[in-house]
């Protein structure tokens, strides 16, 4: 699945040193097609700073844009 710059996704892996774990929601802020498909996520706190700024696969992802 492609995902569109600024489309909010759920993490679909666990990153525990990153305390990241799957459910967690992120932003797509770029995206990557050469060599591979993958996607740059930025994850934010509560007070909206960075947490984690992620290059992710497809799998590891699910869009929660349109739900």
């Amino acid at each position: 699945m492609q995902y569109s710059i600024l489309e909010v996704v759920q993490l679909q892996q666990d990153f525990p040193n990153l305390s990241l774990f799957r459910g967690s929601i992120g932003t797509v802020i770029d995206t990557y097609m050469d060599p591979h498909e993958a996607y740059e996520v930025e994850f934010c706190d509560d007070r909206g700073a960075t947490v984690a700024l992620l290059t992710l696969r497809p799998e590891q992802l699910r869009s929660i844009s349109n739900l």
